[in-house]
């Protein structure tokens, strides 16, 4: 089986599958982020190089204020259980997304755990916190502006391939699968740049539930698919 270098995931339904089972939201976030864990082993078994998982949009903020205090209070819980995940498995992580809007000891954190793991030769584990990809495309071009009002670059110099690195996933490859659980089918601001020639897959699992075997899924029909055209190499 081919398996996907990168591979892109919406963490979607937590709050769903925690109310089906008559648990509240937050039991549900808890148990999405032991999985985010799980998925990080058993894609790297796989295979999988790359994996980003967005788990906090710029939008979520626009949750109720006791849901969002109640995910930063798990991600400060995450970052201290990832770093050692990260040592165990020698996995290089790294956050994307406008961490300037998250708290200082958040930042701290996420500084710490990129330093720690920088040279980790394992799984490459993205993720994508206070994110949005129009705001970090317009955070890109307003890097731009100033780098050409400052004579680093000539407009006429400007590529696709220069332009990626001014986005926050600069030196890492594309999405070649992108998976999103919980049954909606849109990409909600998520690489809207880096997801152009990727593979999308939707299914109905919310993601506490979404097993090794719902990625070998993914990856199944990833490999069904004919791609050969556009932009994208004959594989």
């Amino acid at each position: 089986m081919n398996v996907p270098n990168h591979v892109a995931i919406i963490l979607d339904g937590n709050g769903r599958w925690a109310k089906s089972k008559g648990m509240p939201r937050n039991y549900g976030h808890a148990q999405g982020s032991k999985n985010v864990e799980i998925i990080c082993e058993e894609a790297y078994k796989m295979g999988i190089q790359y994996l980003t998982v967005y788990a906090f949009s710029t939008e979520n903020w626009n949750r109720p204020k006791e849901e969002v205090d109640a995910l930063m209070k798990l991600l400060r819980n995450y970052m201290k259980t990832c770093l050692k995940t990260a040592e165990k498995n020698r996995m290089c992580v790294r956050v994307i997304g406008d961490k300037s809007g998250l708290d200082e000891d958040i930042r701290n954190r996420i500084d710490e755990l990129e330093k720690a793991t920088v040279n980790n030769d394992g799984l490459h584990f993205q993720i994508a916190l206070n994110y949005g990809s129009r705001d970090e495309i317009i955070r890109a071009v307003k890097k731009i502006m100033l780098d050409t009002k400052n004579g680093v670059i000539n407009p006429q110099d400007m590529t696709e391939e220069l332009f990626s690195t001014y986005l926050d996933t600069k030196d890492i490859p594309e999405p070649d699968l992108m998976i999103r659980t919980s049954g909606e089918e849109r990409i909600s601001n998520f690489l809207l740049w880096q997801l152009a020639y990727t593979e999308f897959y939707f299914t109905d699992v919310p993601w506490p539930a979404f097993s090794k075997e719902e990625l070998e899924k993914a990856i199944a029909v990833y490999n069904a698919r004919d791609r050969r055209y556009g932009n994208v190499k004959e594989e």
